[in-house]
């Protein structure tokens, strides 16, 4: 039998982030923190990756073989100041004054804010005059801080430990993880509500193995810090793929938030196009058709004023009034998506589970237009436990614009919906965080992909109490509620061969002594009370 793939929790350096805000408290506010440290972070990383292509550069002058051998003098100083060289490995030629290894060896001066935010400045202008896109990446932010050298100081010789090196840590979302972990950690005081966090490994991995998104337009309408995109490259890149052939399109809402993402996204050196603005009510790409969608929208946001829509705005189902509601925007955040797929797009959405059957009018006409019309493909429940940052129980709906059949990858599914009751999957990587193991999203992924593709790996069967293909006219019996658990049914339980009698005996027993107990401490506590 295989030995179990261990179970990774999605960050594993939280001792190291809580001193950094140790660091920065009472200099600066909470919900400021990651923007100190990621981008302190970008710039080890991109200092890290300069540094890396001037020694590969220096080793091939020693390679036999390579086009560089034997180069010496100014013929070698030539090619290590050729910006070509460099930007081909999506890196850019650095002063000095901009790396990590000077800010580490100034760190004990006094004036370390001035030659942080000098770095910035630095870095940025290496950056913009090949990537104008990328320009104010690296505002400065540290000498109008009231972060003494000291503290700064304690920060950067923090950040030089290998856990936050990439480098050391190639195939981390560094970036994301620390920005999940403050996020997570000072939600209150980021004043986003429940349903404004950095969405987990375990769920952006499912979603995209899920998609499979090889080729094509791959879109975010609330993109946060670029994990689904990050993770679209990673998948691409461990089948072979060229991320040549795909293209990422997102918006933000936020300033500070869009360019993390665009900090993650260069460090990749991804085509990419991501805009600011509110997706709601201020649609940037409106013209954009994606072959993907990959998206964890904010939950259950109420107050968007949907009033200031235009009564005919195109990505409607129907009238306004009845096609959305101010209390909640989750069904908006259906129909923009939809409104953003190719013809034979798919998108995977997480939502709120309260999705699945809201009765609001503006909800509920929504959701029975998407079943009545084919649009729902899937539909997976999340545990709990996923997130660091809500209690808010989630799931995953897929729609899809391929389910006739044409594509010639996918079979015909019209007039069916998959439904994946996945709330008892998972393990727990500690007390708060419950993790999906490569098994857990293999099954999930396998079940999916047997159920829709044309040459499926394995024929598909429904699981009881796991999955189940459900005809529409089931969904419309049970008054368009989707909630897998109604038709999956119950998984029947292993019998453990102990006897009935011996369970009852043993339940009693239990029973009893902590009745027992209970009436001990409730003596206990009376005789407490006398004594006051």
């Amino acid at each position: 039998m295989p030995k179990p793939k261990p179970v990774k929790a999605d960050i594993d350096f939280e001792n190291e982030l809580w001193k950094a805000a140790n660091e920065l408290r009472g200099a600066v506010a909470e919900n400021q923190y990651k923007d100190y440290v990621l981008s302190l972070i970008f710039l080890k990383h991109m200092s890290e990756r300069y540094e890396a292509r001037r020694d590969e550069l220096k080793g091939l002058v020693q390679e036999k073989g390579s086009d560089y051998y034997g180069l010496s003098g100014d013929d070698l100083n030539y090619v290590l100041e050729d910006p070509d060289e460099y930007i081909s490995k999506n890196t850019y030629i650095l002063p000095k004054e901009a790396t990590w290894e000077y800010l580490k060896e100034n760190a004990e001066q006094d004036d370390i804010k001035v030659k942080v935010d000098d770095a910035f400045d630095l870095m940025d202008q290496a950056i913009s005059q090949y990537r104008d896109d990328l320009k104010g990446i690296l505002p400065r932010i540290f000498v109008k801080s009231q972060l003494t050298a000291v503290q700064v100081r304690g920060i950067i010789n923090l950040f030089s430990h290998k856990k936050f090196s990439e480098r050391e840590n190639p195939e981390s979302d560094i970036l994301g993880r620390i920005y999940e972990y403050y996020i997570g950690k000072f939600a209150i005081a980021e004043g986003s509500g429940a349903g404004q966090f950095f969405t987990p490994g375990s769920i952006v991995r499912l979603l995209v193995e899920m998609l499979e998104p090889y080729e094509g337009k791959i879109f975010d309408a609330a993109c946060g810090s670029g994990g689904m995109f990050v993770q679209s490259l990673k998948f691409l890149e461990s089948h072979g793929g060229d991320k040549k052939n795909i293209s990422i399109y997102g918006q933000e809402r936020y300033d500070g938030t869009l360019r993390l993402c665009k900090m993650n996204l260069a460090l990749r050196d991804l085509s990419f196009d991501v805009r600011i603005g509110d997706s709601l009510l201020n649609d940037q790409f409106p013209a954009l058709k994606a072959d993907y969608i990959i998206a964890n929208p904010p939950f259950n946001v109420s107050k968007w004023h949907p009033d200031q829509l235009p009564e005919n705005d195109p990505r409607l189902f129907g009238p306004r009034e009845e096609f959305t509601t101010d209390g909640n925007a989750n069904y908006m955040w259906m129909q923009t998506f939809w409104s953003h797929l190719s013809d034979k797009g798919t998108a995977g959405i997480v939502m709120a589970n309260g999705a699945m059957t809201s009765n609001n009018k503006g909800e509920k006409n929504v959701r029975q237009h998407m079943v009545d019309n084919n649009m729902i493909d899937c539909i997976v429940r999340l545990p709990d436990k996923l997130f660091l940052t809500t209690g808010i129980p989630a799931c995953i709906f897929f729609l899809s614009k391929n389910r006739d059949g044409n594509d010639g990858e996918h079979r015909e599914r019209m007039n069916e919906i998959l439904f994946i009751d996945a709330s008892k999957m998972g393990e727990m990587a500690s007390r708060k965080l419950r993790v999906f193991t490569d098994d857990t999203i293999e099954k999930i992924t396998d079940t999916y992909h047997n159920w829709r593709n044309t040459k499926p790996d394995e024929k598909y069967e429904d699981q009881l109490g796991f999955s189940f293909s459900a005809k529409l006219e089931e969904v419309q019996k049970q008054d368009y509620k989707l909630t897998p658990g109604i038709y999956v049914g119950t998984e029947a339980e292993e019998d453990d061969g102990i006897p009935f009698e011996d369970k009852m005996a043993d339940l009693k027993a239990t029973l009893l002594e902590q009745f027992e107990k209970s009436n001990e401490l409730q003596k206990v506590i009376e005789a407490n009370f006398e004594k006051i």
